[in-house]
């Protein structure tokens, strides 16, 4: 574990830095906005976008506190993009409100998970916290740009986007409702809930022969069960019920086995590594929330013997030397790793398949 913990450490401490290749989703206002990427977004201008770099970030952060052998390199890269002038420019660049609509949501979902990785971690009782804190802080004006933004979005967004990529609504909105749990923002808690409820409650037998399309790195029908086992985490007997409806027992589509990737290098077939490890926490956090009933045994088993097939194929097709997936596959691999987002994690790791997936895959990582 510890040797993939830091090829993944590694792929982020070598991209989140780098400036090019680049690809910007930039609206121009003037000539003076022809400008590098490092001037127009000054903390995450590498990782070949905007949200790799932010989520690369987070992978730096997320290792840094739960790996002691990582932390000093992983702390000098955030230093280095934290600074309360870069992120400055940052809120320079998101604010002008021809922008309104940049990195929505994907993007602005990962720098809310950053946001919340560098809250819990500046509140935890350790040495040299008030660097920690200190970026903490220098987040807050963006931050708070992104919550008002998102929370003027919501309401006019009459239809969940079910695509695979990034304009995805449930995957964006699990991770936003992790992140307004934690600041206990409790307008953004009921309109994020409310919301997912508007869009997915009432869905029965999705199609999930139809998945996966071509380019997804996210599964639209387990981001949702994803999304709603968060927003019913305390209403469990809730969940099982919907998901039994949406999922029928007995039911698991063979197009939910790990795809075949034709050929890594390309940019976009590439995703199809990123669904498999999506699919593979997606999985555990559906399982983690049938945990508590008695009659779902054999389901679970299920599902953690196919996340396990998925989380294995999408850590061997991790390339450092194919900077198309190396830039950002990283991320989706540590979240898989950390359990991130998991409320009971050891529901999850009780079960040898999962714990065996990750001991075949680290012979890859030797």
């Amino acid at each position: 574990m510890a040797t993939m913990r830091r090829r993944f450490a590694s792929l982020a401490l070598a991209c989140v830095h780098q400036e090019y290749p680049t690809r910007i989703g930039h609206v121009l206002m003037s000539d003076a906005d022809i400008q590098a990427p490092r001037d127009l977004t000054p903390s995450f201008y590498g990782c070949y976008d905007w949200h790799s770099a932010v989520h690369g970030h987070w992978l730096l952060a997320r290792l840094a506190r739960v790996d002691a052998n990582l932390t000093i390199e992983c702390r000098q890269a955030l230093a280095k993009s934290l600074t309360k002038e870069k992120l400055q420019g940052e809120f320079a660049y998101l604010s002008n409100s021809q922008r309104s609509s940049f990195e929505r949501p994907y993007g602005l979902a990962w720098f809310l998970q950053l946001a919340t990785e560098l809250d819990e971690w500046a509140n935890e009782e350790q040495q040299n916290v008030d660097e920690i804190r200190q970026w903490r802080e220098n987040l807050r004006p963006l931050e708070t740009l992104i919550v008002t933004r998102l929370s003027a979005w919501l309401p006019k967004l009459l239809y969940p986007i079910r695509s695979g990529e990034h304009s995805q609504t449930a995957f964006a909105l699990g991770l936003i409702l992790d992140y307004a749990r934690r600041m206990k923002n409790v307008a953004f808690i009921e309109l994020i809930e409310r919301r997912s409820s508007d869009y997915f409650i009432t869905d029965k037998n999705y199609p999930f022969p139809y998945e996966p399309s071509g380019e997804d790195f996210l599964s639209s029908g387990l981001a949702e069960a994803d999304l709603l086992r968060r927003v019913m985490k305390d209403r469990s007997e809730d969940f099982v019920a919907w998901f039994n409806e949406f999922l029928p027992p007995n039911v698991l589509p063979s197009t939910l086995e790990p795809p075949s990737i034709a050929d890594p290098t390309d940019p976009k077939l590439i995703h199809l590594a990123g669904l498999c490890l999506s699919r593979a926490w997606m999985l555990e956090g559906i399982v983690d929330s049938l945990s508590l009933d008695s009659k779902q045994k054999e389901r679970r088993d299920q599902l953690l013997e196919l996340s396990g097939r998925n989380a294995q194929a999408g850590l061997i097709a991790i390339d450092e030397n194919h900077y198309e997936g190396g830039h950002w596959l990283g991320t989706f691999a540590v979240y898989y790793i950390t359990r991130r987002g998991l409320n009971n994690t050891s529901v999850c790791q009780n079960y040898t398949t999962t714990a065996l997936v990750l001991c075949l895959a680290s012979k890859f990582f030797v």
